[in-house]
């Protein structure tokens, strides 16, 4: 997956916005000031960070040699996937859902509220 598709499914996401916190390689892609994933966009092959449910994290790491424990992050809950063609698109447009729903199910009730009255 080119880059260009991959941020584009990412600010499809309601409210999500990116930023570069990190410095101009890495693309921060946030809801409601949180982040759920963190694109490594210039590397070969590009690298993205999300967040995981807990029950799938070693899954995934076992079934796929392309996703390992989040490179700087909780490791018991970001995985880090490297885009070389391995993983299912299918598979990668889950996990984006499933990252970008575990961040918003831990945002205040009162900011939840906001982003699903909008």
């Amino acid at each position: 997956m080119e880059y260009e598709q991959l941020e584009k499914l990412l600010l499809a996401k309601k409210e999500a916005v990116k930023e570069f916190p990190f410095g101009e390689d890495a693309a921060v892609f946030k809801v409601m000031g949180k982040m759920f994933a963190l694109v490594a966009w210039a590397d070969e092959p590009i690298r993205i960070t999300l967040k995981c449910d807990q029950e799938e994290v070693d899954y995934f790491r076992s079934t796929y040699a392309a996703i390992q424990p989040g490179y700087y992050m909780n490791k018991r809950h970001w995985n880090t996937i490297s885009l070389d063609e391995t993983i299912p698109e299918d598979l990668l447009q889950e996990m984006l859902d499933s990252s970008y729903e575990l961040v918003v199910k831990g945002l205040s009730k009162a900011d939840r509220q906001r982003l699903l009255a909008d």
